[in-house]
């Protein structure tokens, strides 16, 4: 079965349990929140600095996180997917 036919299979599911799909038109970063911190992210913490590999990355922007949320007074809770 393809993918989104499963994902749409389960709106009623999902908000009978309080989660809502909210789909985004194509193409718009400008509503998904998420890419606005990230570009804030990119400017503010990241700028000018080289990384030696993904792993350094990683823990620059985890850094980076942590330094806005001590900032700004936010809430952040870090997630680990398998």
């Amino acid at each position: 079965m393809h993918t989104s036919k499963l994902t749409k299979s389960n709106y009623d599911k999902w908000e009978s349990l309080g989660l809502y799909i909210f789909l985004l038109p194509t193409y718009s970063p400008e509503l998904n929140r998420i890419e606005n911190e990230w570009q804030r992210l990119k400017e503010d913490e990241l700028a000018g600095q080289m990384f030696e590999d993904e792993y350094e990355l990683a823990l620059a922007v985890m850094a980076g996180i942590q330094t806005r949320q001590n900032r700004n007074g936010l809430a952040v809770k870090r997630f680990r997917f398998n």
